[in-house]
């Protein structure tokens, strides 16, 4: 998209732009806020996902949009062969590759900046891939999600956690006014980043959650898609097989 400025064409920064400059300057303050505005139960759905993950025993596994690198931290209690995280804000890896030598988990874990819709492997590389609330971020949702295809080896599996739309009451009114109302505002407060926690419940919500998102999955060729939902369905763990 480009707007015309006198004589001069300046493109608009593309979502991918936007995203990696959000993620940037939030990263210091990125692993508080997630835990905070969700009251802690993050942990508990990656938790889930990687009880889903355990009885795959993957030895090779690829973290997407890994961002400070808890699912790939996580999931390392595994202990599979090779755990690579990717992501695109090189600040938000670099607070992960510090958790990881706090952690001693350098040797299993590597995280590398890298384009979620150009993931530098070959076909077939991973037994598993996993996206914690990284998805909704994608420039082109269908480009990133036939990449993660791609890399995956036939008979893997990729579990994608993110958030979803409650449908029930009282949920669905609770998590609207929290979601519009109270997690920009805290965000905004804390982060000192006035875009990224409206971008957030913005994101979530033209997110194509549920039967629209497992309908993606399925045109992309992969099988046995289903979907976990969490927490009354605040979030959701799809999982897909190739």
């Amino acid at each position: 998209m480009y707007s015309t400025v006198g004589t001069f064409f300046m493109s608009e920064p593309s979502k991918k732009e936007v995203v990696r400059e959000m993620f940037d300057d939030i990263s210091t303050r990125y692993d508080f806020l997630n835990h905070f505005l969700s009251f802690g139960i993050d942990r508990a759905w990656r938790r889930k996902l990687v009880a889903m993950l355990k009885e795959r025993k993957p030895f090779k596994v690829l973290d997407v949009a890994t961002g400070t690198g808890d699912l790939a931290i996580a999931i390392a209690s595994l202990k599979p062969q090779k755990i690579v995280g990717i992501d695109i804000s090189e600040k938000m890896l670099e607070i992960g590759r510090q958790k990881l030598t706090d952690k001693g988990l350098n040797l299993v874990v590597t995280l590398q900046q890298a384009d979620a819709e150009k993931i530098p492997f070959s076909d077939n590389f991973f037994d598993a891939i996993t996206v914690a609330f990284g998805v909704r971020n994608y420039e082109n949702l269908e480009l990133g999600l036939g990449e993660m295809s791609r890399v995956l080896r036939k008979g893997g599996v990729m579990l994608i956690l993110e958030f979803s739309h409650p449908e029930s009451f009282p949920m669905k009114q609770l998590y609207a006014f929290y979601s519009r109302n109270i997690i920009p505002r805290l965000g905004r407060m804390i982060s000192g980043n006035s875009k990224a926690y409206t971008y957030l419940p913005e994101s979530v919500a033209a997110f194509p959650s549920g039967k629209s998102f497992l309908e993606i999955l399925n045109k992309l060729g992969l099988k046995n898609t289903r979907q976990v939902n969490l927490s009354m369905g605040i979030a959701s763990i799809y999982l897909a097989e190739k």
